[in-house]
């Protein structure tokens, strides 16, 4: 079967790009949609690309990229009382809720907002762009991964040259870059 691509989406507060890149990979618990469920149990195999989405932040967008780890297997916290994502209704012998398992692959040096996901050419029928489409795991195209993905490059790329100029300009007027500090130097301000 072909590579898949998706976007899923966390609040940023309670999961983020930062917290995924810290643990290199983790599960997706929690999701309590059938729809969303039916993605990761039947669709999502290991190695689909994931845009990650931080949604109800200000501004939602994409903050980098994921890959599926771990094809889809029962939603454990569904069946601890403790747990948030608890469900009465759900039986270890008949799971209900499923969640795999993601790890991360990069992290765009700036957010892609949901504004310029909806302006940007190519992306006009992409799901998140669609007015009340609030499902936490939805199907990318191939297209749109692309586009998404050059966006986050591109925004990474354009930072990288603008502090390039930044620190040519500095250096031409006679001050040194920052980043020229010695090591010295900047474990002393670690351990402060």
């Amino acid at each position: 079967m072909a590579k898949q691509y998706w976007l899923m989406k966390s609040e940023p507060e309670v999961y983020s790009i930062d917290d995924l890149e810290k643990n290199q990979s983790d599960y997706w618990e929690g999701v309590r949609n059938y729809q969303a469920r039916n993605i990761m149990r039947d669709e999502m195999k290991k190695g689909d690309g994931v845009l990650f989405y931080h949604s109800n932040a200000k501004p939602p967008g994409v903050a980098g990229l994921a890959r599926v780890a771990k094809k889809a297997y029962p939603d454990h916290t569904a069946f601890d009382p403790a747990s948030p994502y608890y469900d009465a209704k759900s039986d270890p012998d008949n799971p209900r809720w499923f969640m795999v398992d993601i790890e991360f692959a990069e992290k765009f040096s700036a957010l892609i907002p949901l504004s310029v996901l909806q302006e940007t050419p190519g992306l006009e029928n992409m799901k998140v762009t669609q007015k009340g489409m609030r499902l936490s795991v939805q199907p990318v195209t191939a297209a749109e991964w692309k586009i998404v993905v050059k966006l986050g490059r591109k925004t990474a790329r354009t930072e990288t040259t603008a502090r390039s100029k930044t620190a040519a300009t500095k250096t031409s007027a006679g001050t040194k870059p920052a980043r020229t500090r010695s090591r010295a130097v900047k474990s002393k301000t670690r351990a402060r």
